[in-house]
């Protein structure tokens, strides 16, 4: 060695500790095996896996002929923190021991960051630890089809799901009867446990569909789902939702949208449905009666308030497909109020009938019964809102009718007054 250059050992000491950033990469970029020059060490085993819950016993070995090159000093750490001396032991002079009992699950999926420190700080070896547990069994497999030539697929991953480790997820398809096994290959559509089809499915005949989990401990395989894609089939939601007053009707709102055009070639039933909440709730009220109409009528609403509104679509018996459909995603909210009553309220000065008039109240009852009975079981039938307006308009005609008679009997009345004065 040359007069006044200083030797490795030296040249370590001024080197100041390695930042933090780099123990948390070396399972990424790959942990250094061996240092450079004459220090050189290496850890055993290398790039472990284990069962959360056992132990390891790991050795860290330096080799070189400098005087630096011994295992005295040396220390571990894991994941960037330093690891209690007393885990640690020298076997001889060039090798120091670790154990380490009841092993937790990897903090992350990549492994966790086991190195071999000299005195100085400098890393010498380091090694991936890979905790965790081996894959379960996939379940809840549900799949979906939006224009009969793809599908998308989604799974659970499991009772637990969490593994610790990197585990891959394979969804698998084939033709029930023949043909062989595919693979898709668009992941994470719909979230982080789905996969899309995009084309090339055959109709009228079943598939086959499973997912296959694998991780470093082992494989899963879940149960087989067989399905049609005609029997799958769903839409995005319905467009162009409108919802608007009925006339100065304080109490309904009318609901107007579109059939989804993505099945608009197709041979094909839908049904909607459509819920509804007040502005400052956040509980919606369903109405599941509206069948195949694009229109509907809400009643019984609160007067002067603020509605949300949303459509869905469940097309079923797609080329004469017996299963019950899938119901779309609801549609964006829509926004509308009802007008503001002009009725004074309870207290409010409303005017008595007088004596000798006919009383509204027997009127006011039927139609609050009406009204109540068509809240409950016909929100959105024609059938009854034509009833309704019948009713309306009947209700006029005998108000017409009852004001005429009252002329005629008030004529009446003044002409027998004046009789006798003649």
């Amino acid at each position: 060695m040359p007069a006044g250059r200083p030797g490795p050992a030296a040249q370590s000491a001024r080197r100041p500790p390695p930042p933090l950033l780099p123990l948390l990469l070396l399972c990424v970029l790959g942990a250094p095996r061996a240092g450079s020059g004459a220090d050189t060490a290496v850890i055993s085993p290398q790039d472990p896996t284990l069962l959360i819950g056992s132990s390891l016993q790991a050795t860290c070995s330096v080799h070189g002929d400098s005087p630096g090159a011994t295992a005295e000093g040396l220390y571990w750490t894991l994941n960037g923190r330093r690891l209690p001396p007393e885990l640690s032991r020298m076997l001889n002079a060039s090798t120091m021991a670790l154990a380490l009992a009841n092993l937790n699950g990897s903090r992350q999926q990549s492994g966790d960051n086991l190195v071999c420190h000299a005195r100085d700080g400098s890393i010498l070896a380091g090694s991936c630890l890979y905790v965790g547990l081996p894959p379960e069994k996939p379940f809840n497999i549900s799949c979906w089809s939006k224009n009969m030539k793809d599908l998308t697929c989604r799974w659970t991953p499991g009772a637990h799901g969490e593994t610790f480790l990197h585990t891959n997820y394979s969804l698998k398809y084939k033709l029930r009867w023949y043909g062989q096994d595919n693979t898709c290959e668009e992941y994470h559509t719909v979230g982080p446990h789905s996969c899309h089809i995009p084309k090339d499915l055959a109709l009228f005949t079943p598939y086959e569909i499973w997912v296959e989990a694998t991780n470093r401990l082992g494989s899963a395989r879940s149960d087989v789902l067989t399905l049609d894609i005609l029997d799958v089939v769903t839409t995005d939601p319905p467009p162009d939702v409108h919802v608007s007053r009925v006339g100065g009707l304080e109490d309904q709102l009318s609901v107007r949208w579109v059939s989804p055009p993505a099945l608009k070639d197709f041979l094909f039933q839908a049904k909607y449905q459509i819920r509804y909440r007040v502005e400052d709730s956040v509980d919606w009220k369903v109405v599941d009666d509206v069948s195949n109409q694009t229109s509907c009528r809400l009643a019984g609403l609160k007067p002067g308030t603020v509605y949300f509104v949303q459509v869905r679509c469940n097309p079923f018996g797609i080329y004469g497909s017996k299963k019950a459909g899938i119901w779309s995603e609801w549609s964006h909210p829509t926004a509308a109020s009802t007008p503001r009553s002009e009725r004074p309220g309870p207290g409010g000065g409303a005017c008595e009938p007088r004596g000798g008039e006919p009383s509204s109240g027997p009127v006011r009852r039927e139609l609050k019964q009406f009204l109540g009975w068509l809240k409950k079981h016909a929100y959105c039938s024609n059938l009854s809102f034509r009833l309704y307006d019948q009713w309306r308009a009947w209700m006029q005609k005998s108000h017409k009718t009852r004001n005429q008679d009252e002329g005629i009997l008030s004529s009446g009345r003044r002409g027998a007054a004046r009789g006798p004065a003649r």
